[in-house]
């Protein structure tokens, strides 16, 4: 038992001066003046904030998650708890068939040493050629929900989320069977025009993979799937390095979807947390100069070299919103999407004691 004293914990988007109580890594007492008879810490003048939740990184310091050893996936993970990160879901890039059974494996067992590992990011490989981005296009198909099976199978069961492009075949009835196996469905890497993407939505996709990354954009004839995310409920995916979307594009996305269905996200490669030079990102070769990470043949944009706790301090600097009203976006929106909003992603009586305290 621990007890945190005269901490500010946010609570409903502000900051309220009370105590915490945790029990069993779970925060069993919020409320002033609490008492306990195990360790004590007065965090005066400090805040407590919910521990920050990315769901799409592809890895960091020199590791990649489809080509990482055991070993080397512990160490990102440590990275990212360093980081304020208090889940992450680990994403598979469209590679080699055995090679993302091979690593899906190894999460599976990854996700049983740490808790802070909910659930797999599975990125591909049903997804469009055309706006295929980082992945090799002559490993992209048609969507099977067979197919999916063998790589759940291979993760027990831990792949959460997938992305998937509406418009490739077989993809709405992916969708509708991914969504009836509790599976979310994020659309991304796509060209697919505006009924298309709203069709996906209707059979159950839930929200946008790094939106208008990867993504046919709107024009005054034609919304396309970009003009799906505007317009649909969906939450949106945002990488906020100031690279992949500008600033005010950022902005732009918070006015028209409003703070509730936005998620940041790094989409980080193997580069995060270290300085440029020469790196992979699954089965490619990825130059970084001035943290900007591009395939080194082509010069496309291949991930990002961002931390978690950066993304947020980003995304705050962008729309000009102060921490206790932002937070959400790396925090209660994520978990809302991936529903573990029970377990974690707010500061309450009941959830885990995933939080981190800052000045």
């Amino acid at each position: 038992m621990k007890l945190y004293k005269n901490a500010l914990i946010l609570e409903n988007g502000k900051f309220v001066q009370k105590d915490l109580l945790v029990e069993g890594g779970v925060i069993k007492k919020i409320g002033p003046a609490l008492a306990c008879e195990g360790e004590t810490i007065d965090v005066s003048g400090k805040r407590i904030i919910p521990a920050l939740i990315d769901i799409h990184t592809h890895g960091a310091v020199g590791i990649d998650f489809n080509l990482a050893t055991l070993e080397e996936m512990r160490k990102v993970v440590e990275f990212y708890k360093y980081h304020h990160v208090g889940t992450v879901f680990p994403t598979v890039m469209t590679d080699e068939d055995e090679v993302m059974k091979r690593q899906l494996a190894l999460i599976k067992t990854l996700a049983s040493e740490y808790p802070e590992v909910k659930g797999i990011h599975l990125e591909g490989p049903f997804l469009s050629p055309e706006y295929c981005g980082a992945m090799p296009p002559r490993l992209l198909q048609p969507a099977s929900f067979e197919k999916f099976l063998e790589y759940q199978e291979a993760a027990g069961g831990l792949i959460k989320i997938v992305t998937v492009a509406p418009e490739v075949p077989g993809a709405i009835d992916f969708i509708r069977k991914a969504t009836a196996a509790g599976v979310v469905v994020s659309l991304g890497h796509s060209g697919a025009d505006y009924e298309t993407a709203m069709e996906a939505i209707k059979a159950g996709a839930k929200s946008f993979t790094h939106t208008l990354n990867a993504m046919r954009h709107l024009n005054q004839h034609a919304p396309n799937i970009a003009g799906a995310a505007y317009l649909s409920d969906n939450y949106t995916e945002v990488i906020c390095d100031g690279r992949h979307i500008h600033p005010d594009v950022v902005r732009f996305l918070l006015k028209v979807k409003g703070l509730d269905r936005i998620i940041t996200v790094t989409d980080s490669m193997m580069a995060a947390g270290l300085g440029d030079g020469r790196f992979k990102l699954g089965k490619n070769d990825v130059t970084v100069v001035d943290g900007d990470a591009r395939i080194t043949e082509t010069g496309t944009r291949a991930g990002s070299t961002l931390i978690a706790d950066s993304c947020i301090a980003n995304f705050l600097k962008f729309t000009g919103l102060p921490l206790e009203e932002g937070i959400k976006v790396m925090t209660e929106n994520p978990a809302r999407l991936l529903g573990i909003f029970h377990l974690t992603g707010s500061l309450e009586e009941g959830k885990l004691a995933e939080f981190v305290i800052i000045d």
